[in-house]
């Protein structure tokens, strides 16, 4: 298992409701911060494996709030992967305000696909090798 805590971020005023919560459509952004941040700091780059014609959509999301966050909150991602990667790679988090309070949970699952052919493909060697290394 891997597991990953994210760089310290905080609730932007225009990612709040009228409620004065963080609104629930920003929490996907949150996990791609989350997993973008965690793919550059084990040395892979999302950037260079679309170069090479290979992207990774969303292919499956499930998010569950536990508790509203608010304007300025400081928040981090706890990221974990459970399974080495085939032709998509799973993700969790969790997210906790400063008071290690869990905010919300979930998962996304990332499909690799070849973007000449529109066809999934396994899951690149070089993320194969890193992720292997951190088992």
């Amino acid at each position: 298992m891997i597991n990953y805590i994210s760089e310290v971020f905080r609730v932007r005023y225009n990612e709040t409701d009228q409620m004065g919560f963080a609104h629930h459509s920003n929490y996907l952004n949150y996990f791609e911060m989350a997993r973008i941040e965690w793919f550059n700091k084990i040395g892979f780059s999302y950037a260079a494996l679309e170069r090479q014609g290979i992207v990774m959509p969303v292919v499956s999301v499930q998010i569950n709030f536990k508790s509203p966050a608010f304007f300025d909150d400081p928040l981090t991602i706890k990221l974990f992967v459970n399974e080495i990667p085939k032709a998509s790679i799973k993700i969790d988090y969790i997210i906790m305000n400063a008071l290690k309070k869990e905010i919300a949970n979930g998962t996304t699952t990332l499909a690799f696909v070849n973007i000449e052919i529109n066809k999934p493909v396994r899951c690149p060697q070089k993320l194969l090798d890193i992720i292997e290394s951190l088992w």
